[in-house]
């Protein structure tokens, strides 16, 4: 049996919905097993209309919908009984919230660990994966360029609480969450592995889920608020790091599966820049011309910092998505869809 334990926030409403499709689409679903999803909710009719696409998900194969709280001890109780494998795929992204400590971290931490109890009274958990960021890598104080940053390393958690750069509080809680679940599963047995990708992309299958694609598509769009949020990415961690959302939920199966898969793993397809982005859109959308009043101030030529999923792939794992021209054919085409480009 699997679980996929999710609050549902929205952010990780894509990633948590094209999972069980695929959990189902391989045959893990069948007769004799089941899959349990466990997602957060009250009871309101809006809740039910946000969750919807999960209960259609159920034409695919077994499906079991469950409520639960990720701030309530022992509400993934039911959800996780009998089950082998959990995938811890949310947390909160209150990223504008007023008291991060309060709001976003400690919220974080407690809900991670409300789980991880859960496994541990099921008794059945073979394994849990946990998906962090690679926030929890990346921000860091950039000393130089060509800095590689791999699993081993972390964001500063005290340069972020001293000096609070926009939305410092979801790095803080990143880390925060998987140094708590590592100590937690090493004390009580669990055998815990953490993907941390790093901006996710691609079509959503609910489509009022909140995504990073208007950010990368601003470019395009002409929109300048989302194109501050894509410039702030780069800023922050010295590259723009993409991965398509299908090799994250693919990366998500490979390492529940792969017997020795052990510790922390950085997803990632490629890493660019803001000003490499508009020169690949501009060559391979022309009916889309690229906003060139954006592109002022210190917008960087090549990456200062590369974020490197060399781990991943050594063993085993190989991305579907490897090129912008893979990644953005299909995020163009959801632009499309969701009207933030014309057809």
């Amino acid at each position: 049996m699997y679980l996929n334990c999710c609050k549902s926030y929205d952010i990780a409403r894509p990633r948590r919905t094209i999972l069980i499709e695929k959990l189902i689409g391989i045959g893990i679903c069948s007769e004799n097993t089941l899959l349990s999803l466990a997602i957060f909710g009250s009871e309101t009719s809006d809740d039910m209309s946000k969750n919807s696409h999960l209960k259609d998900l159920q034409a695919l194969g077994p499906l079991e919908v469950f409520r639960a709280d990720l701030d309530e001890e022992g509400s993934f109780n039911d959800a996780v009984a009998g089950c082998d494998y959990a995938f811890l795929v949310a947390a909160p992204v209150n990223l504008r919230c007023e008291n991060p400590e309060q709001e976003l971290i400690e919220p974080a931490v407690r809900g991670t660990l409300n789980v991880l109890r859960s496994c541990v009274k099921a008794g059945t958990v073979k394994r849990v994966i946990l998906t962090s960021s690679a926030a929890a890598i990346s921000r860091t104080r950039m000393q130089g360029d060509g800095l590689v940053l791999d699993e081993a390393s972390w964001s500063d958690v005290a340069f972020l609480r001293a000096n609070k750069p926009p939305m410092w509080g979801y790095p803080v809680s990143k880390v925060l969450l998987e140094k708590e679940a590592s100590k937690f599963a090493e004390e009580h047995g669990i055998r815990l592995v953490t993907l941390c990708p790093v901006v996710t992309v691609g079509a959503a299958p609910a489509p009022n889920a909140v995504t990073s694609v208007p950010n990368c598509l601003s470019l395009l769009s002409g929109d300048e608020a989302e194109f501050a949020v894509l410039r702030g990415m780069e800023r922050a961690s010295g590259t723009v790091a993409l991965v398509h959302v299908d090799d994250v939920c693919r990366a998500e199966l490979f390492l529940a599966e792969e017997a020795a898969a052990a510790g922390r793993y950085l997803c990632c397809s490629l890493n660019t820049t803001v000003i490499q982005l508009a020169r690949f859109l501009t060559d391979k959308y022309p009916q889309y011309p690229v906003k060139t009043n954006l592109l002022s101030g210190d917008l960087l030529e090549k990456p200062r910092m590369f974020l490197s999923s060399a781990k991943l792939v050594r063993e085993g794992f190989e991305y579907e998505y490897k090129t912008l021209e893979q990644i953005y054919d299909d995020v163009v085409e959801y632009g499309k869809v969701l009207g933030i480009l014309p057809n």
